[in-house]
C-alpha cells in the first residue's frame, strides 16, 4: 500500500468561492485504432457526451447471479454492521455497501471480466486499478436520491486523485425505470470543472455518503450547466450499464415506486493516476472509499 507523491493542482475547488475551470485532461485516452471491446464511434460518442451505454453487459443469468450475491451481502449482520455499509437514515435498510470486489469472490470476478475491465482500459488507455466499488440498492419506497455532482471534484478534493483519468460502469441488477430514481447526467459537463465552495469538514466522508454536503455545486452553477447541456435519464434492463467519465456532472432522484434499483458500481483509475495527498482535505477518506493499493486488475 503506497502513496504517490504530490503533484500540481489544475482543478481547485473548496476554496471560498465556486469556479469554474476548463478541462486540462483528454477524455479518451487511448491512441486512435487501440484494441478493445468499445467500436470507435462509441468512443467518439464517449468523447462527445461523456458517457455511454451498454444494453446487456452482462446476460440474464449473470444478473440473477448477482443479484442473489447482492441479496446475500445486504442480509449478512456482518456485512451490515461493517463500516463499509451505509444505511438509509430514515428506513434504516442498506443503502450502499463498498468494496464489494474485496468482500465477494463473484464481484471481484466481475472487475476481472474483459467486457468491464477491457473498456476502462481502452478508454483510459493504460493498466487500472480499483479506485472504488459498491452496490447501491436503493430499495422502493422512499430511498433517497443522489444530488448533483461530480465524482471527480470528490476524489480530488478528499482522495488525492490528481487528474481526469478515471471512469465510472454502473450495471444494472434490476430494471433502470424512469421513475424509480435513475441515473440523470448533463451530456457534456465533462469538459467543465465545477470547484466548489465551502471547505472539508473532517471526517466529512461519514455525513456525505447519506446526504452530500460538501462539493455540492450552486443552483445557480447547476442551472448554467443544465440549460447549457441538457439533462439525459438513463434506463435500461437488468443487465445494461452505463459507462461515464469521472467529471460528469450526475445525480439521482428519490425512489418512492414499489421497485428497488440495484446497480453494481466499480471506478477505475489509472495506474499513472495514482492517488496523492487530499487536494482540498486534511487527511484522506479512508481506502474502503478511495484505495490507496495500486495494484492493476489482472
Amino acid at each position: 500500500m503506497t502513496t504517490a507523491p504530490v503533484r500540481a493542482d489544475l482543478y481547485p475547488t473548496r476554496g471560498a468561492s465556486e469556479v469554474m475551470t476548463s478541462r486540462q485532461d483528454p477524455i479518451v485516452w487511448s491512441a486512435p485504432g487501440a484494441p478493445g471491446p468499445i467500436v470507435r464511434s462509441e468512443l467518439t460518442a464517449f468523447e462527445r457526451d461523456g458517457f455511454l451505454t451498454v444494453d446487456e453487459l452482462i446476460t440474464p443469468d449473470e444478473v440473477a447471479l448477482y443479484r442473489a450475491e447482492l441479496d446475500r451481502l445486504i442480509a449478512d449482520p456482518a456485512v451490515r454492521a461493517d463500516e463499509r455499509s451505509i444505511i438509509e437514515p430514515k428506513s434504516q435498510d442498506v443503502r450502499s455497501v463498498f468494496e464489494v470486489h474485496r468482500l465477494s469472490e463473484l464481484f471481484a470476478a466481475l472487475v476481472r471480466d474483459e467486457r468491464v475491465v477491457g473498456r476502462a482500459r481502452q478508454i483510459l488507455g493504460s493498466d487500472v486499478y480499483v479506485h472504488q466499488s459498491r452496490i447501491n440498492v436503493k430499495p422502493g419506497f422512499g430511498a433517497s436520491g443522489f444530488y448533483w455532482h461530480s465524482d471527480f471534484e470528490t476524489w480530488h478534493a478528499e482522495d488525492g486523485m490528481p487528474n481526469m483519468r478515471a471512469v465510472s460502469v454502473s450495471i444494472a441488477l434490476t430494471e433502470n425505470r424512469d421513475t424509480n430514481g435513475g441515473l440523470m447526467i448533463m451530456p457534456g459537463s465533462h469538459r467543465t470543472f465545477l470547484g466548489c465552495a465551502g471547505e472539508t469538514p473532517t471526517d466529512n466522508y461519514k455525513k456525505s455518503l447519506q446526504m452530500q454536503d460538501a462539493g455540492t455545486p450552486s443552483d445557480e452553477a447547476l442551472t448554467r450547466l443544465a440549460d447549457e447541456h441538457g439533462i439525459r435519464l438513463f434506463t435500461g434492463q437488468a443487465g445494461s450499464a452505463t459507462w461515464f467519465d469521472c467529471n460528469c456532472m450526475h445525480g439521482s432522484g428519490d425512489n418512492i415506486t414499489p421497485y428497488p434499483r440495484s446497480n453494481v458500481f466499480i471506478v477505475f483509475n489509472s495506474v499513472e493516476n495514482a492517488a496523492v495527498r487530499p487536494f482540498a482535505a486534511p487527511v484522506p477518506r479512508p481506502a474502503f472509499i478511495g484505495a490507496r493499493d495500486f495494484t492493476p486488475v489482472r
